[in-house]
């Protein structure tokens, strides 16, 4: 007794010690672990179980573990909880009737002998489905491989016994609550649990052993399902998207910066301000857009095609929008559609900003690589045409 409740301590403390962590389900998805009161289950079945014990190793083969006359029903309860969609633990009791073969003779089971026992045992439960092709709250069948340890007794004779035991429980989804179970289990239990004395077998017979077959229902209890945590590739891709953004227009701001000071150092003195000013508002000014979309990422961007628009409406000028897309993401055609629409929208702007629509052409030119990085090319480009 004293081993068993070692046994089971320290599978139960490996378990919620392990449950404290997110579970990591075979690379395919991550999911938070739950509060303890969450995935909690019942059990209820019918098996059919058979008891081959050391008494009667070298019998007849009339007498083999798999022979009517010895098999009969069974009843089974048990209580669970999932600590992670790939691990759980139960408390099963099984029972309580069996059926044993005693007679030297080739009597074909005659002389049968039914007995009246019952067997408590813990159960680490892992579900190969979810930890091998990764959690699917709508799976059908699910394949659920057991091992255990317990305690039985014999209330027949009064014979008493530790056991070992394994099995696989199969699954099958009925409804978020409700499954049915198919479940097949070996327990190997010490002493003489089938109600027959001592006897001095060898092999897998040296034990007594319990075959049985069970079917039954689950049903869950609280919470059954598990929160799928944020992807973090892509919150990293985003923010990595908006810090490429930031470095576009700072460095199509220092473009501007240098190209002021080129200007000034080269124009004559005699050129009048108002002409530098006609020089400078026709290069380019870049509004940017986030991967994807075509809304525009600031409305800092606007401040230069504000200047643009009030140039081109006090002098009577017509803008030119173009509209780009970086040729690292997406298809041709969505990158075509995503420059249009990018220009459009900045078109769209303008018109608030007071400028006739017929004074304003739009084109798309798809997904380039003009820029460096290539996320810099997610863009439309304003400018005054002659």
């Amino acid at each position: 007794m004293k081993k068993l409740l070692i046994a089971l301590a320290f599978v139960g403390i490996s378990a919620t010690s392990y449950a404290q962590y997110n579970s990591v389900i075979a690379n395919k998805s991550s999911v938070a672990t739950n509060s303890f009161w969450n995935n909690w289950f019942v059990q209820a079945g019918f098996d059919w179980n058979i008891w081959y014990s050391d008494q009667e190793h070298g019998k007849d083969l009339s007498k083999n573990p798999f022979k009517s006359f010895r098999s009969v029903p069974g009843l089974s309860v048990a209580v669970g909880k999932w600590f992670t969609p790939g691990l759980g633990l139960r408390l099963k009791g099984q029972g309580f009737w069996g059926r044993r073969v005693d007679n030297d003779d080739n009597t074909q089971g005659e002389n049968k002998v039914g007995t009246k026992y019952w067997l408590i045992y813990g159960d680490a439960l892992f579900n190969v489905s979810n930890m091998v092709a990764g959690y699917n709250p709508k799976r059908v069948y699910n394949l659920i491989p057991f091992f255990g340890a317990g305690i039985g007794r014999c209330m027949s004779t009064d014979f008493e016994g530790m056991m070992l035991r394994v099995g696989i429980l199969n699954q099958f989804r009925v409804s978020k609550t409700i499954a049915i179970n198919l479940e097949l289990g070996w327990n190997r239990c010490e002493g003489d649990l089938d109600g027959s004395g001592s006897g001095t077998g060898h092999g897998w017979v040296s034990h007594d052993n319990n075959i049985y077959a069970e079917l039954g229902l689950t049903y869950s209890l609280g919470k059954t399902s598990w929160n799928v945590t944020p992807d973090v590739d892509a919150i990293n891709a985003e923010h990595q998207a908006a810090i490429d953004a930031l470095n576009a227009k700072l460095r199509d701001a220092e473009n501007e910066n240098s190209n002021l000071r080129n200007q000034l150092k080269t124009q004559p003195k005699t050129e009048t301000v108002t002409e530098s000013v006609k020089e400078l508002i026709s290069t380019p000014v870049s509004v940017f857009f986030e991967i994807n979309k075509t809304n525009v990422a600031s409305q800092k961007d606007l401040v230069n095609v504000r200047a643009i628009a009030k140039y081109a409406k006090d002098n009577n000028r017509k803008i030119l929008v173009t509209g780009y897309a970086d040729s690292a993401t997406g298809t041709p055609e969505i990158n075509n559609r995503l420059s249009v629409k990018r220009a459009e929208i900045v078109k769209e702007e303008l018109v608030k900003m007071g400028i006739p629509a017929e004074n304003i052409t739009t084109k798309g030119l798809g997904g380039v690589e003009q820029l460096s990085p290539i996320s810099f090319n997610r863009r439309a480009t304003v400018q005054i045409t002659d």
